[in-house]
């Protein structure tokens, strides 16, 4: 299947699209001042122990604290620290390694109570696991992971794994081979990712001590550094898409920012110069996004009704707790008989949903109330095309078997927010009973709709009326977006606030005045 990366950078916001045979199938946005911290690893202080709830909430410094649960912080022991001590040429018995234990080695694998394992105020080095969702904090851990080309490595573990993509038993046996050979000597862990099949030693090696170092001066700033601290970030969202994605499993990557473009080459001159040839820099006058068709795709995943080509419909709820999918034939009567339009039905929702819960990146608890089916034989049908549905789903799913009611329950791992947290607000209009397109998304579509109008424009002004909190969002915290667009199209942009206009609504117009 012929993937390729679709990424444009503005300066307010970032957004990368992968996409499939012609068709978006996952979306990720990051916006200026709201960037994604997820592998993020901090120096935290731990504010509050909850033995009831065995948990604890620490302070990483974000506007919210972040939450640890025992079993992430168990399966993570210090206990065994050589390579540690290693890295910071510390003496096994000094007075100095001595006390060092004492700050960052307090937990005992044995001992399950997180009363036990950390204490308030207590210092502790962690990871973002999932951002903040709402009202929730981060989700950290102490088992540390950091990614790179064809390894992930595992300070506080010593298990070797092979990606499971990697489907050969000579070539996954050839790489643990390698990769324990490697680590022989140290007590870390690794994970090999489905980008090292075929690599030779070398490079894997090389590899093995760029993390090594990378883990080294992590653990030199957490010496260093006050609390709470940044101790590592990730990588921006354009580095991200050319690591996970374009080195994985994409063959093309097209972006229309000069200079992410060179920042983009100068990363792959580093990790793999054989794919530099695989990126294309964007030069044309439509935006990026319109020439590919996926504007469309993107308004329509923030909807909560969806039809499908036969006339049926999948209708998406989100609630605190879970998410709820149901199926309904609308305006399809089918052409023989009842059970036969409703299978048609359900096999067509089935390719929709998979493809909605990928692109809206829905995760945790999903019920999936399909249309009754008589026939058992039926239900297994539709059971299975779920399971192939999700078998290009890069997250890791759990889907059990129809129920007696004809429910689906299934799980999708959840790091960040979905589409429609991250691009829409509650609505004022029915107190947050649901969903409008929040001020910052209609500011930048707007953006983007005059970039698309002053194609065909023959004046030097235009006009754009919105509602008075769209034009005092565009003359106060967005104050920069206008003048930036004014000197890209090179027309001057007049801005009427007028309240009978929805707040989602606009219109834009050429001025009659020279």
């Amino acid at each position: 299947m012929y993937k390729k990366i679709i990424i444009n950078v503005e300066d307010h916001e970032t957004r990368v699209a992968l996409v499939e045979e012609e068709t978006i199938v996952e979306l990720f946005i990051e916006r200026k001042g709201s960037r994604d911290n997820t592998g993020n690893i901090y120096k935290g202080r731990v504010q509050r122990v909850l033995p009831g709830m065995q948990a604890a909430f620490v302070d990483i410094g974000l506007n919210q604290a972040a939450f640890i649960y025992v079993d992430d912080v168990v399966r993570n022991n210090y206990s065994d620290i050589e390579e540690y001590f290693t890295c910071n040429d510390y003496k096994e018995n000094s007075e100095e390694t001595v006390e060092l234990k004492e700050k960052i080695l307090p937990i005992k694998e044995e001992k399950e109570n997180i009363e036990d394992i950390i204490s308030e105020g207590q210092e502790i080095l962690v990871q973002v696991s999932k951002s903040p969702i709402g009202t929730k904090g981060a989700r950290i851990t102490s088992n540390i992971s950091l990614p790179g080309r064809f390894l992930v490595l595992m300070p506080t573990s010593s298990h070797i794994g092979i990606s499971r993509r990697i489907e050969d038993e000579t070539e996954r046996q050839r790489l643990k081979d390698i990769v324990t050979e490697l680590s022989s000597n140290t007590k870390m862990g690794y994970i090999v990712r489905t980008a090292a099949e075929g690599v030779n030693k070398e490079k894997i090696a090389y590899e093995m001590g760029f993390l090594k170092n990378l883990w080294c001066n992590i653990q030199k700033k957490y010496q260093t550094y006050g609390t709470p601290s940044t101790l590592h970030q990730e990588l921006n969202l354009s580095l991200r898409a050319v690591r996970d994605l374009l080195i994985q499993e994409a063959e093309k990557l097209v972006i229309d920012s000069k200079a992410d473009y060179e920042s983009v080459l100068g990363f792959l001159e580093t990790f793999n110069p054989s794919l530099k040839p695989s990126v294309e820099l964007y030069d044309g006058k439509e935006p990026i996004f319109d020439a590919y068709n996926l504007e469309g795709d993107i308004s329509r995943a923030l909807k909560k009704k969806v039809w499908l080509k036969s006339g049926g419909y999948i209708v998406i709820e989100h609630t605190e707790a879970l998410v709820a999918i149901d199926v309904n034939t609308g305006r399809y009567v089918g052409k023989h008989n009842l059970e036969e339009t409703i299978l048609k039905t359900n096999l067509e929702a089935v390719k929709e949903i998979a493809y909605q819960i990928r692109l809206r990146d829905i995760g945790g608890i999903i019920i999936i109330d399909f249309i009754d089916m008589e026939k058992k034989s039926n239900q297994e049908k539709v059971f299975s095309a779920l399971n192939e549905a999700f078998t290009k789903d890069r997250s890791k799913t759990h889907i059990l078997p129809i129920s007696e009611m004809g429910l689906i329950q299934m799980t999708r791992k959840r790091t960040r927010k979905p589409l429609s947290r991250l691009m829409c607000d509650p609505c004022p209009y029915c107190e947050g009973e649901g969903y409008i397109i929040s001020i910052k998304s209609i500011c930048y579509a707007i953006y983007r709709e005059i970039l698309r109008y002053a194609v065909d424009m023959t004046g030097k002004k235009l006009t754009l009326r919105v509602n008075p909190e769209v034009a005092e969002f565009l003359h106060g915290e967005e104050n920069r977006l206008i003048p930036g667009l004014e000197k890209a199209i090179e027309k001057q942009i007049i801005i009427y606030p007028d309240s009978r206009y929805h707040v989602e609504a606009f219109e834009i117009t050429e001025s009659s005045s020279v």
